[in-house]
């Protein structure tokens, strides 16, 4: 079933994230008003009606698409947890982050994107990753490559001797060892910041505009759609224990997706130093 699928017209995929952006999220961009917005654990994290509704208009069209799929989206998993079990299952299951970078969606940045990712058995084999107010669409299939808006995207590697610039989760909203490791990137030869929208952040990682992503959290809607693009793209992506990231959790956090082998050696390094 997932094989006959993913070699059909996966631009039917494509035409459904789009739809569900253009119905639900393009809509409410910088007209959202105040009861729209929620609070869910915290001012830190957002939710809008924007989410609620692409997430429903998602998880009708993809099951469509694929019958017998199931589809873990990131709000459906607050109302219930148990729903994220299902990634461990034995139906194919579509990841969906309806809204990823919704702090800035809320504040009417452009920095957020739909994410959508196709999984069975653990292992990622299709995403997509679309940035409505950019007007960018990525995709990857596992062993196919990576595009965005049709052209292949390459990695490719740093310039020797530059500064590596590193998108990292806050500090702030770590474990005291995650923390530690984290502050480890504060070294000669590595510029860090804060990340953005995870998924972009991604993006920019597939295209070789940003180095490394480092990140202490493992919501699979977060990143399975962005992993597979950046290792498709020729990149490469390791948890602190340099075993590779499992979507369905228990990884030994932070981890990295780097633009090649060397970028992500030097990240793990500087995480452990810290660590």
């Amino acid at each position: 079933m997932i094989d006959d699928f993913l070699a059909g017209d996966l631009t039917e995929v494509e035409a459904a994230v789009r739809a569900a952006a253009a119905a639900e999220i393009v809509p409410r961009f910088r007209q959202l008003a105040a009861h729209e917005i929620v609070e869910k654990n915290g001012p830190h994290d957002l939710v809008t009606t924007a989410d609620r509704r692409a997430e429903e208009h998602l998880t009708a069209s993809l099951s469509r698409l694929l019958p017998g799929s199931v589809v873990v989206g990131e709000e459906a998993v607050h109302a219930d947890p148990e729903v994220y079990e299902a990634l461990s299952g034995e139906a194919p299951v579509w990841i969906v982050d309806p809204v990823d970078g919704t702090r800035q969606f809320v504040r009417g940045e452009a920095g957020f994107c739909t994410l959508v990712a196709l999984a069975h058995h653990g292992e990622v084999l299709a995403s997509w990753t679309y940035a409505a107010a950019l007007d960018e669409m990525a995709v990857a299939v596992r062993g196919r490559g990576a595009t965005l808006n049709g052209v292949s995207l390459k990695a490719g590697s740093p310039a020797p001797g530059a500064a590596l610039r590193v998108a990292m989760s806050h500090p702030d909203y770590t474990t005291d060892a995650q923390k530690r490791a984290l502050l480890g990137l504060r070294t000669d030869g590595i510029d860090a910041r804060p990340c953005g929208s995870a998924g972009l952040e991604y993006l920019a990682v597939a295209r070789g505009d940003l180095e490394a992503t480092a990140f202490n959290w493992e919501f699979a809607w977060d990143h399975a759609a962005g992993l597979l693009l950046v290792t498709e793209a020729g990149g490469v992506q390791a948890t602190l224990s340099g075993a590779p990231f499992r979507i369905a959790g228990g990884n030994d956090l932070p981890f990295t997706a780097a633009r090649d082998r060397a970028t992500a050696d030097t990240v793990l390094a500087a995480l452990r130093a810290g660590a």
